[in-house]
């Protein structure tokens, strides 16, 4: 059987497999599912959040100083709370409260206040003040001594502290460069969503198998062509699947940030050593060659299961697998020439996560020419060993379970 013989019947399978997992009304509930994943946790979100902003309403951070020391407190808290930005967490409202000679045991008292939740209360002199704090407080008590050093600096003028007029300019980085933090951060992305995609479409292969293997397709399929294109094959169709996945969310983001505002446009943009359109082959190139890794160890895990509780038992080993190349993958991510970073570009399965950073990072293309070459390598011995292992699971009757040590089981006596 000639090379193109071979492709031409997975291409057959693989067509037949992409028609019908595409054109089916479950395909709509698999390409939204990252809207719906997303919408649930925004809820979520939303619901944590309105529960932590109830309570940060409540909190206050309280100051006992007398009256004429109170207007130098809260014009000190007033310019200092000029720059925390909306996003960011501020320190609690304030509250100024006059002594009544109790000291400490004042302050105390005012942690059970029916009014307001306190964080912090300050109390004693400006120069040598006591702050009581709380749970979660100390950084509230942290503001409210630089708060107390403000206040007796303008005592010490004699009224306020002096108003500087600031003018603030911006200025573009020299060469229009991103630096290194935004590399890194961009490198971080490209990690993850090689990851997370892998993660997300390579097990789809899974119940594919496992469906028409319990349905007696597959024994039908094998009849037909050769087990090796039928490998291949489904491996093809379920990648065009994933390249619709991809295409389509791909789009849709792309169009998401001409609708944005500018500045959290240019925050989100991606900052890369290599260029967005090198930087976008070189995300797909890897995104293909850790797809037909994963693709071709879960296509074998659901010829070899027979069960779905054998496909989870089956699978978790790979989904653990996965999760320890991102690990090493980000680690080389942080130390590039260092041990893990050559160990994480080296080894084959963590190869296009780590090599998918890398891209953001540097901008020399000869080490991707390299890894791709390598990786291909290892792409060919993955399909020929799943391919092996997919015709010793299909030929076989029900679960294609190991024999131990070539023992075979004991005949039963006749009767």
């Amino acid at each position: 059987m000639t090379l193109a013989r071979t492709l031409r019947q997975a291409l057959t399978i693989a067509r037949r497999d992409f028609t019908a997992t595409v054109f089916t009304p479950i395909f709509l509930l698999f390409l939204f599912a990252p809207l719906i994943m997303g919408s649930f946790g925004a809820i979520g979100g939303m619901g944590a959040a309105s529960v932590a902003d109830a309570r940060a309403d409540k909190a206050r951070i309280v100051a006992i100083v007398p009256p004429p020391a109170m207007r130098a407190f809260k014009e000190s808290d007033g310019r200092l709370r000029a720059v925390f930005r909306r996003d960011e967490e501020q320190p609690p409202a304030l509250v100024t409260v006059a002594p009544d000679g109790r000291g400490l045991d004042q302050a105390r008292s005012l942690f059970a206040a029916k009014d307001y939740e306190a964080s912090a209360v300050l109390a004693g002199p400006l120069d040598a003040p006591h702050v009581l704090y709380g749970p979660r407080g100390k950084r509230a008590a942290d503001y409210l001594g630089v708060l107390a050093g403000d206040a007796l600096a303008a005592a010490k003028l004699g009224g306020s502290l002096p108003r500087v007029a600031v003018v603030k300019l911006p200025v573009a980085r020299a060469g229009g460069g991103a630096g290194a933090s935004g590399y890194r951060q961009s490198a971080s992305f490209a990690v993850f969503g090689v990851f997370l995609l892998n993660l997300f479409l390579a097990s789809q292969v899974v119940g594919t198998m496992a469906e028409e293997r319990n349905n007696k397709v597959i024994e039908v399929l094998a009849a037909a062509v050769p087990l090796e294109s039928v490998f291949l094959g489904k491996l093809l169709g379920m990648f065009g699947v994933a390249i619709l996945f991809v295409g389509f969310w791909a789009t849709i983001v792309a169009k998401l940030g001409s609708v944005l505002p500018p500045d959290v446009a240019g925050a989100l943009a991606l900052q890369t050593a290599v260029g967005l359109p090198t930087f976008g082959l070189l995300f797909f190139t890897y995104f293909t060659m850790a797809y037909l890794l994963l693709g071709s160890a879960f296509l074998v895990v659901g010829a070899l299961a027979s069960s779905p509780r054998e496909i989870q038992m089956l699978s978790l080993p790979i989904s653990i697998v996965q999760m320890a190349m991102l690990g090493l993958a980000l680690g080389g991510t942080a130390h590039p020439e260092g041990a893990m970073g050559w160990a994480a570009r080296l080894f084959p399965l963590s190869s296009p996560f780590a090599m998918a950073g890398r891209a953001a990072t540097e901008a020399a293309l000869w080490p991707h020419v390299a890894a791709i070459a390598w990786q291909l390598l290892w792409v060919s011995l993955f399909i020929t060993f799943g391919a092996r292992l997919f015709r010793r699971g299909v030929l076989q009757s029900g679960s294609a379970k190991p024999r131990w040590f070539g023992r075979k089981p004991a005949a039963e006596p006749l009767t």
